[in-house]
């Protein structure tokens, strides 16, 4: 198209709630579905401008159902996302028309799979393996985080996200972090930290997840962090199917299952809030 007779490129955007059935709850990330490869530092900038925990960037392969996928917060790419991608297939799924029931995504995480289930879309994630570390590297980032007793604390070997098991389903609502401290603090080998316990009787454990490193503070619902809680959770309660609340402002919940011992599916709802166009002229993508 041209505007203001200029050639004009074009690209569909979506806003998706993500891990919720219901609007204006869960995670919100915006798809952005792409016609050709553009540069990382211009994906960058839109991710900027829509300032989410996420934006997702899909870019079709040859096969209807196949997409190459990458995530972007606000300040940096990540390797990998999961509300994102539930949004993303809930777009593919919705508008795209996907002929087959699977969507294969190429990420810097590996292949990952998306498929319709009972319980809303499931996503076929790495499983990640929770070691556990020492407090030492960490005592000035609990007490930025206003935490002064735990019951364990684990860092996903993949993921590189630190998990602090609390005592009670009460102090993890109540955490209050100083984020403005937590940035202060060396954090090398870890990316964002999430906090946990058991819950009531309708959910097996309860998350929160903070990253304001990489300019997110409370993320509302992540699904990457579960990749290392599904495993820890598991070989505590004994069982391969949680279900799962994040007690953010927002609140997100979600179905794990472990398939096997290196593969997760993380299962949820998504709802697309609005769908619209980005149009840029050919000198923007050099602002």
């Amino acid at each position: 198209m041209k505007r203001n007779g200029k050639h004009a490129e074009t690209i569909k955007i979506f806003l998706v709630d993500a891990f919720t059935k219901e609007i204006f709850r869960g995670n919100p990330a915006m798809v952005c579905i792409l016609d050709k490869k553009i540069e990382d530092a211009f994906m960058q900038k839109i991710a900027f401008e829509f300032n989410l925990s996420e934006t997702a960037f899909l870019l079709p392969k040859e096969n209807n159902n196949e997409y190459a996928i990458r995530w972007f917060t606000p300040q940096k790419e990540v390797p990998l996302c999961g509300h994102a991608t539930l949004a993303a297939s809930q777009v593919l799924f919705d508008h795209k028309r996907i002929s087959s029931d699977e969507i294969i995504y190429y990420s810097e995480s590996g292949i990952l799979k998306a498929k319709k289930d009972i319980y809303g879309i499931s996503l076929d994630f790495p499983l990640d393996e929770p070691e556990e570390v020492a407090l030492h590297p960490y005592s000035e980032l609990l007490k930025a985080m206003g935490i002064s007793a735990y019951e364990n604390i684990v860092l996903g070997r993949s993921t590189k996200k630190l998990i602090i098991h609390l005592k009670s389903q009460e102090e993890v609502i109540n955490v209050q972090p100083k984020y403005e401290e937590m940035k202060k603090l060396n954090v090398e080998g870890i990316k964002g930290v999430g906090i946990t316990s058991t819950y009531n009787n309708q959910y097996h454990f309860i998350t929160r997840y903070f990253n304001p490193w990489a300019g997110v503070n409370e993320d509302p619902v992540t699904g990457s962090v579960h990749t290392a809680l599904a495993a820890y959770w598991s070989r505590i309660l004994g069982i391969n199917e949680l279900k799962v609340y994040q007690a953010s402002y927002r609140g997100g919940e979600m179905t794990l299952r472990i398939k096997d011992s290196n593969r997760l599916e993380i299962i949820g709802d998504a709802r697309i809030v609005f769908k619209g166009e980005l149009n840029l002229d050919e000198q923007d993508r050099h602002i």
